[in-house]
């Protein structure tokens, strides 16, 4: 008896192999988009590993966080390496998977039958913004102490009395303080593989509709006389050395983000962060990491309501929960941008425009001129999802291909 046999009669790892990677059959024109799913996943990877040998060296406590992290960069062997990849892991994290989301609003891998999948996606992104915004606090610097102040006191801001309870309760405290730090640790700490396990649940949902194609057509529909998707390729060893050669190029740019760049010009790593953080002095501007700011900036763009920025938290949360809807504001009957008509395609890319200004406008001290252009396009922002309905159903479409084009 083999090894294997004595394995697989105890737990399917070949059964698990074949339906996952050796037999699962992918179309055979996926692009360069799809490099970024693969990724997110080693991004993830990165960012766990890294996280738990910095956890062995961490001392969440008011009086020593920022030490701590001085003595991981200083004194520790590579311990800047870990930080740094861990700090650039986090932006290259975000930029990715922004990258796997921009591709499915393209070629519609949200639609019927793929709504799970996407709405588990969503679910992803949700726990890496809470990810991040717990571990932002932990360099325990001046920028993490004061996006940390604003953030949870936006709670503050929920009426009918439960405002200042939530944000005493999510603090721990009257203010930022040592009770804060340790809770944000220990869920730093835990939601990672909160999010391992969303993946793991996301890659299931994935592997039972099949992946999507830059097409949009189904695969499964035309198959030979083996049951075998004639426009499909096994997954491995297809996709995994096609995958290999994205791997390679994003860590060029990786690893010379760590070594020559790790603070990216402040928007990996801002320049307050380097000063231990001090209840008694605010820094001259506040703004979260670059990944948050688009959201910031819908924010700020709205007025406050009765000396309340319950409004602007509203928006704020209103357009990430958006994001659960739009395999139902979608009405096209196709799904790929390359057959949707002109309507689709100018708000795409509106939207991508839309989002980067946004981006920017929250790295930006407020000026009336730029909350203008933040309320401007805020409104531009709900504007691609609340007409969805209407602009991908009266467009004229192009006729889609029975099976996959080259």
């Amino acid at each position: 008896m083999s090894l294997m046999t004595w394995i697989d009669d105890r737990f399917p790892a070949t059964k698990v192999w074949n339906e996952h990677l050796a037999q699962y059959y992918a179309p055979k024109n996926m692009n360069f988009w799809y490099f970024f799913g693969s990724l997110a996943m080693l991004v993830l990877v990165n960012q766990i590993v890294t996280g738990v040998w910095l956890a062995m060296m961490y001392k969440p406590s008011a009086a020593d966080a920022f030490a701590s992290v001085e003595y991981i960069m200083r004194d520790v062997d590579y311990g800047w390496l870990i930080r740094y990849m861990h700090s650039t892991g986090a932006s290259a994290f975000f930029l990715v998977v922004y990258f796997h989301m921009f591709r499915a609003l393209i070629y519609g891998s949200y639609q019927k039958p793929r709504e799970l999948l996407w709405i588990i996606g969503v679910l992803i992104y949700l726990a890496m913004m809470a990810t991040a915004f717990m571990g932002y606090l932990l360099p325990w610097g001046q920028m993490s102490y004061w996006g940390a102040q604003v953030i949870v006191n936006l709670f503050a801001a929920f009426p009918f009395g439960i405002g200042e309870p939530l944000s005493i309760w999510i603090r721990g405290d009257y203010v930022i303080s040592d009770a804060t730090l340790n809770r944000f640790f220990a869920l730093h700490f835990l939601l990672p593989f909160v999010l391992a396990a969303l993946v793991f649940l996301h890659i299931v949902a994935l592997h039972k509709v099949g992946s999507n194609n830059p097409d949009g057509v189904d695969i499964k529909k035309v198959k030979d006389e083996n049951g075998i998707p004639r426009d499909g390729i096994a997954f491995h060893p297809y996709y995994t050395v096609k995958d290999s050669v994205g791997v390679g190029v994003f860590l060029i740019f990786f690893t010379g983000v760590i070594f020559f760049w790790p603070d990216f010009g402040g928007l990996f790593l801002e320049p307050p962060n380097f000063e231990p953080a001090n209840p008694l002095k605010t820094p001259e501007h506040i703004a979260p990491v670059w990944y948050f700011t688009p959201f910031y900036a819908m924010l700020r763009a709205v007025p406050p309501m009765f000396s309340s920025q319950f409004p602007g938290v509203i928006v704020m949360f209103a357009a990430i929960l958006i994001l659960f809807f739009v395999p139902w504001l979608d009405r096209s009957p196709v799904k790929s941008i390359r057959y949707k008509g002109m309507l689709s395609k100018i708000a795409i890319a509106i939207f991508v425009v839309t989002f980067v200004v946004l981006a920017w406008l929250g790295m930006q001290s407020s000026t009336p001129a730029k909350t203008l252009l933040a309320q401007i396009f805020t409104a531009i922002y709900f504007a691609f999802f609340l007409l969805m309905p209407f602009y991908t159903k009266m467009e004229k479409t192009k006729p889609v291909p029975e099976r996959v084009t080259s």
